[in-house]
């Protein structure tokens, strides 16, 4: 019996599946997180894809813009 109690008190008091845990409950918060955000319901998702994408569009060089009149020669 004092076996088992001194095997569960050991248990008890390691550490070593803390770090674990607190990893799941990282991971889980920041999947809670991108699932809110890319909901289509709260419209965040849109505005994210929205930035992203004129960032690749600034980035490629194609603004969507009307060029400068005058022809800038």
């Amino acid at each position: 019996m004092m076996n088992l109690y001194t095997y569960v008190v050991s248990r008890l008091k390691s550490e070593k599946g803390q770090g674990i845990v607190e990893y799941a409950l990282l991971l889980a918060f920041v999947v809670a997180i991108a699932g809110v955000a890319l909901s289509t319901d709260s419209g965040l998702g849109e505005a994210i894809k929205g930035v992203f994408d004129n960032t690749a569009n600034t980035l490629s060089g194609n603004t969507g813009a009307n060029p400068p009149a005058g022809g800038g020669n």
